[in-house]
């Protein structure tokens, strides 16, 4: 269960929030160690725990020859991990269903605003096959009445997740490539060994008609002009409380991926990736059972993690021992009870730069926006589900903590970014990327309360800055 004990999202933060002149005059960057402004421009993105800067451009810092007692964060651009896929959220139902409360011209800003090279760039969506607990209803696409079944899937229709197709189109005609991973919550009912939209298991009467619901799903979506790049085959298997939600042991996952969902993508000439386990770095044993299997293996892209429990340096422990296999990470939710401070602090340290420091090639947050009330969703869902915005009428939304710990990557790390080597030093959590068009992109989160002053180098020259307490900040250069 997503446990509130992990720090949650923010105190309510402001719609907006412009450069003023006296942001700008508050420069965060030491004058250069005395270097000028002759070497090449390092351009600066804050983000502080206070919320007194919102993801607000900086005066640029230079490379510099001079030196100073400064540590040093250092930038190897020789040594290359993972290609990124991107970041992104979840795209609920309850999301869709409260951001198409905007006006027209409201919601064309708000989803520029997300997706958009202009805006904060989201290039990855994970959405939900069926509902999730963050919709305003439980369903799959073929419910049947009590008692009743179909295994031809004769009544399997997209029709109430036709809300969420449309605006899946409207974000393509901002972002054509964007990629989609679409994960369910539990399949219809009748498949299950308890009748209930909560918890039970798949009986394995029904393994492969799921697997052609799937098929069902990937090329009824590509039919709408929507392209599946991923499937993980069951949300957070291991935890059947929620509503929906379904019980999938590792030795079941593996046997439905070999025997059934794989074989049926193969037949249906589908290459949509398959993506096992999806739930918390506590358990790596679930998905290196799945790889360890012979004969899911081959069907297997990799392995998709959450971080309600557990230590981000699980999706290092898979990647070792299958280097050949990918690792992402697929989805951390913050609180209506948290603080925007320690939110940016924590998320930022490990969903972003941990995740990614880990081999990850995705890093996802949830939801993409809620109402004031942190709904909608299903009896029994979650009701603390924060999200990156918040839908307030048909006029207004505010921008949470989680739309900065996202937007601080996505805006600068484009798709096919390559994660390179990056030092730590102090309380200061690093990683660093090579972009497609040559520019070295640095995170740097500061968990510490007071100001801290470093240098970046790379390539031999240092550029000086400070990062304020609990903040986040972005270096392109």
């Amino acid at each position: 269960m997503r446990s509130a004990a992990l720090c949650g999202v923010a105190l309510l933060s402001f719609l907006g929030c412009s450069s003023t002149s006296s942001d700008l005059a508050n420069n965060e960057n030491p004058v250069n160690g005395g270097g000028g402004t002759t070497g090449d421009p390092v351009d600066v993105w804050l983000t502080k725990g206070d919320q007194s800067v919102k993801l607000q451009q900086q005066t640029a810092v230079y490379f510099t020859s001079a030196s100073n007692s400064y540590p040093s964060i250092e930038i190897d651009a020789s040594k290359v991990f993972q290609t990124v896929d991107g970041f992104g959220y979840t795209l609920t139902g309850g999301s869709v269903e409260v951001i198409n409360q905007l006006t027209a011209a409201k919601k064309q800003e708000l989803l520029n605003d997300l997706f958009s090279s202009s805006g904060i760039g989201i290039s990855y969506l994970r959405i939900s096959i069926g509902a999730s607990d963050l919709n305003s209803e439980v369903f799959s696409y073929d419910d049947m009445p009590a008692g009743q079944t179909d295994l031809s899937l004769s009544q399997f229709s997209l029709i109430k997740d036709q809300a969420v197709i449309q605006m899946l189109k409207d974000i393509l005609m901002i972002n054509p490539n964007i990629k989609i991973l679409a994960t369910p919550w539990s399949p219809p009912v009748w498949m299950k060994d308890n009748g209930s939209t909560i918890g039970g298991s798949l009986k394995p009467e029904y393994y492969n008609v799921y697997a052609q619901y799937f098929v069902k799903y990937i090329q009824a979506m590509k039919a709408q002009g929507i392209t599946v790049h991923a499937v993980t085959p069951q949300n957070e298997p291991l935890h059947p409380g929620n509503n929906p939600s379904l019980y999938m042991t590792a030795a079941n996952q593996a046997a439905f991926i070999k025997n059934n969902l794989g074989p049926a993508f193969q037949a249906a000439n589908i290459n949509t990736k398959i993506i096992a386990y999806d739930h918390n770095c506590d358990n790596p044993a679930y998905p290196l059972a799945v790889l360890n299997d012979t004969g899911a293996n081959p069907y297997v892209d990799g392995s998709a993690f959450h971080l309600y429990a557990g230590d981000i340096s699980a999706l290092s422990t898979v990647h070792n021992l299958y280097p050949d296999k990918n690792v992402y990470f697929t989805e951390q939710w913050t609180s209506s009870t948290g603080n925007f401070s320690g939110d940016l602090d924590w998320h930022v340290k490990n969903i972003i730069i941990g995740s990614m420091r880990n081999w990850s090639k995705t890093a996802l947050e949830w939801n993409v926006a809620n109402n004031a009330s942190f709904g909608p969703h299903t009896p029994g869902g979650c009701t603390q589900c924060k999200g990156a915005v918040t839908i307030n009428g048909g006029n207004s939304y505010e921008k949470n903590v989680a739309y900065y710990i996202i937007a601080h990557a996505s805006k600068f790390v484009p798709v096919n970014s390559q994660r390179i080597a990056s030092t730590e030093t102090g309380n200061l959590s690093t990683v660093a990327f090579k972009t497609p068009a040559g520019k070295t992109v640095l995170i740097v989160q500061n968990g510490g309360s007071t100001d801290q002053a470093f240098n970046i180098k790379y390539n031999q020259k240092t550029a000086p800055v400070t990062i304020s307490g609990h903040s986040a900040a972005t270096y392109i250069f």
